[in-house]
């Protein structure tokens, strides 16, 4: 039997917290579920740290598993009260960006791709996390289709090494199964692997943390603005009216009142097309200027219009980012678009309180 964390919340719904009617899931004790072959670890959430019943829900937690699952299982559990819960998930990372889009097909992934690259010729240090669960396709634009990150036990955690390329630190469920094979996942069990992903990364100092999120939005959105306090979101579209549409969804959801990350800006991708013949043209195949109006309408910062240009292409298919040549044209527009998007993030870092995890209000 695959454990996974879904077995284990399933598995502790039958514990209920004594004088209470209510499981140990459903009241959210239950946190930080990690498994690894024979390994399961997960932190108990009580309302202060001397709780009289943290030995007592421990033991029914362990027993229970050991019940379902059979003894051949190493089960940590770790009481924590909530005053230590408010620590931060990623101390070491100073910035966390959400890359989204309204729509699939706008090159979403090919532009946080190339910006985590630009941000890190900079001299930043730079962590990339590929969210998009049911279409992971960062380590085929970083040309590390075949890497399997490595394990490495800290003070009794198992951690996951992300691998490192181009100066940035990725990792992606695409590294932990067969490239060919599709995912046919519940929203649950994809929001737990995001949630590893995030939690047993060995990340260390970052300045930014770029998470690419799946199109439009999605309960991934929520599992990430649930677990991290997002700095900011870069909204990436074409000049399209039909992606421009699904751009206004989502800027509404990222400035919702229940989720309050604030919105750095749009990049408008695909903007004109330039043929090598004819330098000089610009032929405006999906619509001028459209992402770049729907900034100004919505008083948004437009961080950059990315021009059609096979180089950007070919570099994804390759696994060469374009933003790593630098002195080329393309790679200079991924500079300028990654100093706009420094500029905002201290700007709004001057301007605006710390984002909040989203808390999750039980009806």
């Amino acid at each position: 039997m695959a454990v996974i964390p879904k077995t284990i919340t399933d598995i502790l719904r039958n514990v209920n917290l004594p004088g209470s009617n209510d499981n140990v899931v459903d009241l959210e004790m239950v946190q930080e579920i990690r498994t690894a072959g024979s390994r399961i670890s997960f932190s108990l959430v009580f309302q202060r740290e001397d709780d009289p019943n943290i030995q007592v829900v421990s033991e029914a937690c362990a027993s229970e598993i050991e019940k379902v699952l059979g003894k051949e299982y190493d089960i940590s559990i770790t009481p924590k009260g909530i005053q230590r819960m408010k620590a931060p998930v990623l101390p070491g990372v100073k910035n966390i960006i959400a890359i989204a889009s309204g729509k699939g097909g706008v090159g979403k992934s090919t532009i946080a791709v190339n910006l985590a690259v630009a941000l890190a010729k900079t001299g930043a240090k730079v962590g990339l996390i590929d969210a998009d669960i049911f279409g992971p396709s960062i380590p085929k634009m970083f040309g590390e289709e075949e890497a399997h990150p490595l394990m490495e036990e800290i003070e009794g955690r198992d951690m996951i090494i992300p691998i490192e390329k181009y100066g940035v630190k990725i990792l992606s469920i695409g590294f932990f199964g067969k490239k060919d094979n599709a995912l046919i996942w519940r929203g649950p069990v994809a929001s737990n692997a995001i949630k590893q992903l995030i939690i047993q990364g060995l990340w260390g100092e970052l300045d930014y943390l770029l998470i690419d999120l799946p199109p439009g939005t999605s309960d991934i959105h929520l599992t990430i603005v649930q677990t991290l306090p997002v700095t900011g979101s870069v909204i990436v579209t074409t000049p399209q009216d039909v992606a421009l549409l699904d751009v206004i969804k989502g800027v509404s959801m990222f400035r919702s009142k229940s989720i309050e990350v604030p919105v750095l800006g749009i990049v408008e991708n695909m903007s004109w097309f330039t043929p090598e013949e004819l330098p000089n043209n610009k032929y405006y195949i999906f619509g001028k200027d459209g992402g770049k109006n729907l900034a100004k309408e919505m008083d948004i910062y437009c961080l950059g219009q990315i021009p059609i240009v096979m180089s950007i292409r070919e570099g994804g298919d390759l696994g060469i980012p374009v933003a790593w040549k630098e002195d080329t044209v393309t790679g200079m527009t991924f500079k300028e678009l990654a100093n706009n998007v420094i500029r905002q993030l201290e700007y709004r870092n001057a301007n605006l309180k710390p984002t909040e995890r989203v808390r999750v209000k039980k009806a």
